[in-house]
């Protein structure tokens, strides 16, 4: 029997309408559309607006999008996974609430939580289900709702985030393209420089958590960015030596858009020219768990079959890592929605 491999056939995205600019940030807190186009290169960034809408909605348009574009039926689909860090509750899960409002109704579902790795870690499981032959058709999620727990008083963290949603089709196929290697990460001592403090079983939601403002976003970010370099940069790098991938031969490199300068840190230690390097941060900040499926709806037409791709994330925790993959479809045959 051939070797199975876990391709992407499909990719699809949502971010909401409502875009908070940079110049709308500086009438809320201390800062300026150059101070934050400097430092992180982000000018807008998209927010979900309105009561009760949570991570499942991004996630759910990102999936309908997803089927409809692959021609898939929901009841065909046999494992849903997302990846996030704002699920709406901490249970049920949010893939829950997804396969349900997509129909996939055969479907189980989980959450996964690595932070902003969250989506690798998710795509590499997925890839095993796959490769087992358990499973034929898995649709991957990374989404997050970061502005609901962004301190819009923090001016070093509320210029940073925004908010989408991603889904990827992986099947199996018996030909040379798909998920080849993975690299994935963790380190336990990261837990000290970028975390959510309250809100689970350690700081369970008390008026003190509220009033002392715990439940949001914290980073101390020179750790973090220094860290986030050597550690992304290194394991994209590493891929590309071990198989044996020239800096002319990869296609693409599909960073976490965290920072601007951590990306072309990363792209200079891998040798390669900022054209290969895929960039929409400018457009929505960071999205945690969307960012790298958001990249690659948004060049989904440039994506040709065959194409040698690295992905790349860092996140807290610490965790980090990076996906090779050849790409298994030619983009710009997708009838767009």
């Amino acid at each position: 029997m051939s070797k199975l491999n876990a391709a992407i056939t499909g990719i699809h995205a949502y971010v909401p309408d409502y875009i908070l600019t940079n110049q709308e940030l500086s009438t809320m807190v201390d800062t300026n559309d150059e101070w934050i186009q400097t430092r992180t290169g982000i000018k807008e960034r998209h927010i979900l607006k309105g009561e009760g809408k949570g991570t499942s909605i991004l996630g759910t348009q990102a999936v309908l999008g997803l089927l409809k574009k692959t021609n898939t039926k929901p009841e065909d689909i046999d494992l849903i996974i997302t990846a996030t860090v704002t699920p709406d509750m901490l249970f049920p899960a949010t893939s829950n609430i997804i396969a349900h409002e997509t129909g996939c109704i055969n479907a189980f579902a989980f959450d996964m939580n690595a932070a902003c790795s969250g989506f690798l870690f998710a795509v590499q499981t997925g890839r095993v289900y796959i490769e087992s032959g358990l499973y034929k058709k898995v649709i991957v999620v990374g989404a997050d709702k970061m502005s609901s727990i962004v301190d819009y008083t923090d001016r070093k963290n509320c210029v940073l985030f925004g908010d989408a949603g991603g889904a990827i089709l992986m099947e199996p196929t018996t030909e040379d393209f798909g998920i080849m290697d993975a690299d994935l990460h963790t380190d336990g001592s990261g837990k000290d420089y970028l975390y959510q403090k309250a809100g689970g079983s350690a700081y369970p939601p008390t008026i003190e958590t509220v009033t002392n403002r715990q439940h949001f976003i914290y980073q101390e970010g020179q750790s973090v960015f220094k860290f986030a370099v050597s550690r992304m940069a290194d394991v994209s790098a590493d891929m590309m030596t071990k198989h044996n991938i020239q800096p002319e031969e990869l296609a693409w490199l599909v960073p976490h858009q965290a920072n601007l300068r951590i990306i072309d840190a990363t792209a200079r230690r891998m040798g390669i020219k900022k054209e290969q390097v895929m960039i929409n941060i400018e457009k929505y900040g960071n999205t945690t768990d969307a960012t790298i499926p958001l990249c690659l709806h948004d060049w989904e037409s440039q994506l040709k079959k065959g194409d040698k791709i690295i992905l790349a994330a860092f996140g807290g925790g610490f965790t980090w890592g990076s996906i090779y993959l050849k790409w298994a479809y030619d983009g710009d045959q997708v009838e767009k929605i």
